[in-house]
């Protein structure tokens, strides 16, 4: 079995899709070889998250769900918080966030890469400023079929949307451009098994 790679170098191994991955990877490089914390939220500018693009085995559905912080339909993630195995952090909050149960690791590898923009917020009863997440995203995959529920904490929703209908229910304009379309742009790599067809 292979030894897993630390992010750095999962990061340089990277290939960028488009000129967005290119310059983010670059600056994702850059701050992580400049000794600043980045894997909790003790750095207050930027702090490591990781998504998830979880489609069908068909790959014609995305799972979204309806945030209550950016108040739209949006993939699932969240915060490191210390754990350096980010794979790891997406399918936990996956789990922790739709109730999902049964979620496979369509590729190890990273599935792609961004600097997400937070605007500051309340959480908690205490003030969040504005900051950067500096995100690492990864294909995985689960039944439709299989039971779903809301974290109401996080989320008021949880839904299956076929891929362009995903990408139409964000009232987010620039993850709908920037993000979900190349998501779904990249899906052509990972074609579906046989057995996915139907």
């Amino acid at each position: 079995m292979r030894e897993k790679m630390d992010i750095i170098e999962q990061i340089r191994q990277f290939q960028p899709w488009n000129p967005q991955e290119e310059q983010d990877r670059a600056e994702l490089l850059r701050r992580l070889s400049s000794g600043e914390e980045l894997y909790t939220r003790k750095n207050p500018s930027a702090h490591l998250t990781a998504s998830a693009w979880v489609v069908s085995p068909n790959r014609r559905q995305v799972l979204l769900a309806y945030h209550n912080l950016y108040d739209s339909w949006a993939w699932l993630g969240g915060h490191a918080d210390g754990e350096r195995d980010l794979l790891s952090v997406a399918l936990r909050e996956v789990q922790e966030e739709s109730g999902l149960k049964a979620v496979r690791v369509v590729s190890p590898e990273i599935y792609s890469l961004e600097i997400l923009t937070v605007d500051g917020h309340e959480k908690r009863g205490a003030y969040v400023s504005s900051h950067l997440h500096l995100n690492v995203t990864f294909l995985l995959e689960a039944g439709p079929e299989l039971p779903i529920r809301c974290k109401p904490d996080e989320n008021s929703r949880v839904g299956w949307f076929g891929l362009e209908e995903g990408v139409a229910a964000s009232t987010e304009p620039w993850f709908r451009e920037r993000i979900y379309a190349k998501l779904n742009a990249k899906l052509s790599a990972f074609p579906p098994g046989p057995q996915s067809e139907a």
